[in-house]
């Protein structure tokens, strides 16, 4: 129900959109789409930046669960554009507004999928920031929303419209650097301790049945002790940050290598490990549930990708490409390096990428601007246009990348209890085709640890099973656990439905 402060700003602002002409989603050249943003504190600052700066949109509606944060931004909106758009807690309520063409989503990550298959049913078009999904079934879901209701989707993974990243990906393809069968995706990306685990109370402007939504009501205690944000290291609601960063280094790995399939196969090794040492107490237990130190390997037969996700301090070399690349010393390094026959490729930034001979020196470098502002603007023109093959990153896109981040984890997940020796646990990735050299990466990685104070005997790296992927259904082979974690269990209705029944 809405107070007398919500109401009187809904109020205020259903009679402006009321005023406006009703819309289709074929847009004469000179009407303004209209936009919904859910979930508008963090990311969603982007995307109301973004859709207001293009002439071609206008906010008309915003969805958040924290009320002092709708009421912030609104007005922070009025003063952009001029007119306050609506605020909307339930996400439903706004999408049952036919002035509203497309719904923008930056919530948490599990309410993702089920807000864009909402949206597509509803006859909106939906940008979604990655990862579209918080597992394969909901990926699965948006892909197939999208054919059935005829939707523009687009995936806020805005590499795919930065033209130092498609520069960069012609050259790869063109031969520039040999023969490409690897890549490397990096999130050395330091991310502290969130707290100890423990009950604190949810915020008195939260509506938390709302903000779980998809996910299992929980007894309306936190488990965290900073409510915004810090969910992305509960997995019950976030992805850790092979599914936070990753989606982003994946996505371009996958680009650069032509990898428009799953993995056939991946393993993953990893831990939440060091905040006992940074903490200076051995019995400490962060509220986090999800890597803060993972390393998985993704076999696509003839190609292969690694992805390295380092939460701690890199206080020491992280090996020659990487100290070439991306510079010697501690600090964070996301990216991507492509291994050739004749030199390396990195991406080092959203907007820019070099190029590098055998003995690592700089040969080629390409730049970009304005990043985001054309990936919104791709988004925009396919609106406008009703041509799904102007959008340079479709559901089908952004349920791969994310895809790669979902089966890196469920490995992680399964083995999580399965701490290994270290001379047992070289023999086993020494043992897993990859084309990287895997127990080099495995040293590596224990010197990273080491250096910040872990103590490997007391608190051991995780091993997960290999486990082998059908790209075509989907499926794990020979093995129903890791199944089972291709979806989750759902709330009475906030269900996300099958592919086969959106």
């Amino acid at each position: 129900m809405l107070n007398r402060r919500q109401f009187s700003l809904a109020s205020a602002a259903g009679i402006a959109l009321s005023s406006l002409p009703q819309r289709s989603s074929a847009q004469s050249p000179n009407e303004k789409l209209g936009v919904c943003i859910a979930g508008v504190n963090g990311r969603g600052g982007e995307h109301i930046r973004g859709f207001n700066v293009d002439p071609r949109t206008e906010i008309l509606a915003i969805v958040d669960i924290d009320e002092s944060v709708g009421q912030r931004r609104a007005e922070m909106i009025e003063k952009l554009q001029g007119r306050a758009p609506i605020v909307f807690k339930d996400v439903r309520e706004a999408l049952d507004n036919k002035q509203i063409d497309i719904l923008t989503c930056a919530t948490p990550n599990h309410w993702h999928a089920l807000m864009g298959v909402w949206a597509m049913q509803a006859g909106k078009d939906v940008y979604i920031e990655k990862p579209i999904s918080h597992n394969i079934h909901e990926g699965r879901a948006l892909v197939e929303a999208a054919k059935k209701y005829g939707r523009m989707f687009q995936t806020g993974t805005q590499s795919r419209s930065s033209t130092a990243c498609q520069e960069m990906v012609e050259f790869l393809a063109d031969g520039g650097i040999g023969d490409v069968n690897f890549a490397r995706g990096l999130c050395y990306k330091r991310r502290k301790s969130i707290g100890a685990l423990g009950d604190y109370s949810i915020p008195d402007n939260v509506d938390f049945n709302l903000w779980s939504g998809p996910a299992t009501y929980t007894d309306p205690k936190l488990t965290r002790p900073k409510f915004h944000y810090d969910w992305h290291w509960q997995r019950h609601y976030g992805n850790g940050d092979l599914g936070n960063q990753g989606p982003h280094q994946t996505d371009i790995a996958r680009w650069g290598l032509g990898l428009n399939r799953h993995p056939e196969s991946v393993i993953s090794y990893g831990g939440r490990l060091g905040y006992q040492a940074e903490r200076k107490d051995d019995n400490y237990v962060d509220a986090g549930d999800t890597a803060n130190t993972e390393v998985s390997i993704y076999d696509y037969g003839d190609k292969c990708i690694v992805f390295e996700t380092r939460g701690l301090d890199v206080t020491e070399s992280a090996g020659k490409e990487v100290d070439a690349m991306f510079g010697e010393g501690p600090g964070n390094k996301i990216g991507v390096i492509f291994y050739g026959t004749d030199g390396y490729v990195a991406q080092t930034r959203y907007d820019y990428c070099r190029v590098f001979d055998k003995d690592m020196n700089l040969t080629k470098e390409f730049k970009a601007k304005d990043v985001g502002d054309a990936h919104f603007g791709n988004f925009i023109d396919a609106c406008v246009s009703r041509d799904g093959n102007q959008l340079n990153a479709d559901a089908m896109t952004g349920h791969l990348s994310a895809g790669v981040s979902h089966l890196g984890n469920i490995s992680y997940y399964l083995g999580e209890k399965n701490v290994t020796p270290i001379d047992e646990l070289k023999k086993v990735v020494a043992g897993i085709k990859s084309l990287d050299d895997n127990v080099v990466t495995l040293e590596r990685t224990i010197t990273h640890l080491r250096s910040n104070g872990v103590d490997l005997d007391k608190y051991p790296i995780a091993l997960g099973p290999h486990l082998k992927f059908d790209g075509e259904t989907e499926r794990f082979i020979g093995n129903e656990e890791a199944n089972a974690m291709l979806t989750r269990e759902y709330r009475k209705g906030f269900e996300v439905p099958d592919g086969a029944s959106v």
